[in-house]
């Protein structure tokens, strides 16, 4: 069993991060800048797999602050930089973060949440520091780590011993939201990861000639393993803008000769939508993950980059891909998401852990070397969450034809898909219910051509409330102040009652039939 350094080329001059705009990084080099994070981190004196917060975007800067943090045998913890003060708060309390590397530029939200939580970390206070690579000419480039206050870190050579992983040691933690509101930690190893990027590889054939166009976060697991660490384990560079942008897309694609991507539908729909190159390049394959892609897509995809779309299947709990479909000439099945690749075991199983047969629907359970052995610190939701056998419960519906591809036919759970983002609505009722002006609150998500889901809710005003206290446009701005942006609801409907079942319980889907797509932003129920 390998950890994550083991199977990150090191020592080859080939090109391993290309920085739009900015000097190429061969994996020589990305080693040395790795090493040199490293041993300062050896010298800061941290428990074994203290937990590391990453608040960076996309960028050289991240992947080596990733790389050094997990090879030392510390916890990564990425988060989204664009998260307000409450929800940094949260999750570096959640994970008693004794360190985070932020951005200079936006650090101001997680600085004052370290501020906030720091009694409950190691030392008590949250070491905060940022990361800068600049080129030096020749295709080189520099780190320098700085304090939070902007001065330079002297002496980060520390001669302090650096720690080593070890394979079942925890690499990464990712917060995967849950039906009850509080988002679930999910502890991934180095096993996980390193079986995940072989299965990854396996399935795309991926090798040194190809180079990956990075469109995804690598906050997600998405981007993290299929669009970054996947290809570099087998020495394919891969091309790191420091966000998606359709505009740059292809002048990015074709300038550094990248030869396939990954993304959600809501990227491949942007793109349908922006105008191509005007030579198309040979694109050797489009991968599709995270939220259902329709057929219609599928075939517009193909017609117009004249390259296979292969869909495939995953969730952080199984450190991204459990399935997918094939690379011509293998079989690729439009609506399926393709079957269990590499290791991976699939069944669709009923509700007594009971395999059903080839076309019975039930719930898609899974298992193999890439799966979570649990929740962090939450016995009941691993009691509901693994069968006797150690297949894992996804929470979606779905069966699986003669040949073994697997068919979505719908989510068990209330979970919003967003563009891959996953939502808790019950989270977003607790905001709601803060405001002063709101009596009940149901968010709940809705069919959209863009996102897959789009976030709508249904609130109760209380009674007494003048008719310009708690509107709808109130309430978004009272949302988008708590909330990170695809969060806040696209729309609020109003009734003076919430509709309830005979013992008294609101669901969800009830609730979304009934408003959804009333046109009036007051609907009078």
């Amino acid at each position: 069993m390998a950890t994550l350094q083991a199977v990150i080329p090191r020592l080859e001059s080939s090109p391993a991060i290309i920085t739009p705009g900015a000097a190429s990084v061969s994996f020589s080099l990305l080693d040395r800048h790795v090493k040199s994070v490293r041993s300062f981190l050896a010298s800061l004196g941290l428990r074994p797999q203290s937990a590391i917060a990453i608040a960076l975007p996309n960028s050289l800067e991240f992947a080596v602050v990733f790389l050094a943090v997990t090879y030392s045998g510390f916890v990564a913890a990425p988060l989204n930089p664009g998260l307000k003060q409450a929800e940094f708060e949260f999750y570096l309390q959640d994970l008693r973060c004794p360190v985070a590397f932020v951005s200079a530029n936006e650090s101001e939200a997680v600085v004052n949440a370290a501020g906030k939580i720091g009694k409950f970390v190691e030392g008590g206070h949250v070491k905060m520091f940022t990361i800068v690579a600049s080129s030096s000419g020749d295709n080189d480039t520099a780190v320098k780590l700085c304090g939070i206050d902007g001065n330079a870190i002297i002496g980060n050579d520390s001669k302090a011993k650096m720690p080593e992983a070890h394979a079942d040691d925890v690499a990464l933690v990712l917060h995967t939201s849950g039906t009850t509101g509080r988002p679930k930690i999910v502890p991934l190893t180095h096993v996980n990861l390193t079986t995940s990027i072989r299965n990854i590889t396996q399935t795309y054939g991926l090798e040194q000639a190809d180079r990956s166009l990075l469109v995804m976060p690598l906050f997600h697991v998405h981007g993290l393993l299929c669009g970054f660490l996947a290809p570099l384990s087998v020495e394919c560079a891969v091309i790191v803008p420091a966000r998606f942008s359709a505009s740059s897309f292809w002048h990015d694609f074709v300038e550094h000769g990248a030869t396939w991507y990954t993304a959600v539908p809501t990227i491949h729909q942007i793109l349908l939508k922006t105008p191509g190159p005007p030579v198309l390049p040979k694109i050797r394959f489009i991968r599709s993950c995270s939220s259902a892609l329709a057929p219609s897509t599928m075939r517009l995809l193909e017609d117009r980059f004249h390259a296979p779309v292969v869909e495939a299947y995953a969730m952080t709990e199984a450190c991204h891909q459990m399935t997918s479909n094939e690379i011509p000439p293998g079989v690729r099945k439009p609506g399926s998401v393709g079957k269990a690749q590499g290791s991976v075991s699939v069944k669709v199983l009923d509700q007594d852990g009971l395999e059903v047969g080839r076309g019975v629907e039930g719930e898609i359970c899974v298992k193999g070397g890439n799966v979570t052995k649990g929740y962090r610190n939450n016995k009941a939701a691993n009691d509901t969450s693994f069968t006797k056998t150690g297949y894992f419960r996804t929470g979606d519906q779905g069966k699986m034809d003669e040949d073994g591809f697997v068919f979505i036919t719908g989510r068990i759970k209330e979970l919003i898909n967003r563009g891959g983002e996953k939502i808790s609505p019950v989270e977003l009722d607790s905001v709601l219910l803060e405001h002063g002006a709101v009596a009940e609150a149901v968010s709940f998500g809705v069919p959209d051509e863009m996102y897959g889901q789009e976030v709508q809710a249904a609130v109760v005003v209380k009674a007494g409330v003048a008719e310009d206290e708690g509107t709808e446009k109130q309430l978004i701005e009272f949302m988008m102040d708590r909330v990170a942006r695809f969060k806040v609801p696209k729309k609020i409907y109003f009734t003076k009652e919430m509709p309830k079942t005979a013992t008294g319980k609101i669901q969800r889907k009830h609730i979304a039939d009934l408003f959804f797509p009333r046109p009036q932003a007051r609907a009078k129920v």
